[in-house]
């Protein structure tokens, strides 16, 4: 199979992919913490990265400054993020994820994280393994090609949260 036939069949198993990403979790999240995809990828993003301005983000994502401040100034109004000066001393006022988004950050990705364990409990731990690292090549190489890496440690995240 030549590059460009894997890439049509990578198109399509990403464009299903997407389309289960909010799977269903037996315990879902509940008292309205639902975060929506942006908001889900941008505390996300502070979690790994720490504060971040406008310009940050834009540069961080490729996407339009307008974009990020529409998005920051919901997370704002829901009380997900503070704006703080720079730690650095720099004129740009940074975006900070507050207590409370560090909360239903880790709500929701418990409800996904418990929904992903269902679709790979019956693998071996090897297929699992192999799965993870090509995965991540996947995304290094994504990274590599729009200069646009995404902040990770080898380690695993804090433990999940309990759900009700």
């Amino acid at each position: 199979m030549d590059a460009r036939e894997a890439g049509e069949r990578i198109e399509r198993e990403l464009l299903i992919l997407t389309r289960h990403r909010d799977m269903p979790s037996p315990r879902g999240v509940r008292g309205g913490d639902e975060l929506d995809r942006s908001a889900y990828v941008l505390l996300s993003r502070l979690e790994a990265q720490g504060p971040m301005s406008v310009p940050d983000f834009v540069e961080a994502f490729g996407l339009a400054a307008s974009t990020f401040t529409r998005q920051t100034s919901a997370l704002l109004r829901q009380g997900l993020v503070e704006r703080t000066p720079d730690p650095a001393g720099g004129m740009a006022r940074k975006y900070r994820i507050t207590e409370e988004g560090l909360r239903r950050l880790a709500v929701q990705r418990a409800v996904m994280t418990d929904g992903l364990a269902r679709v790979v409990a019956e693998w071996t731990p090897e297929h699992r393994r192999r799965f993870i690292a090509d995965l991540r090549r996947f995304n290094a190489d994504i990274e590599r090609l729009t200069h646009r890496p995404w902040p990770r440690t080898d380690s695993p995240r804090p433990a999940a949260v309990e759900l009700p």
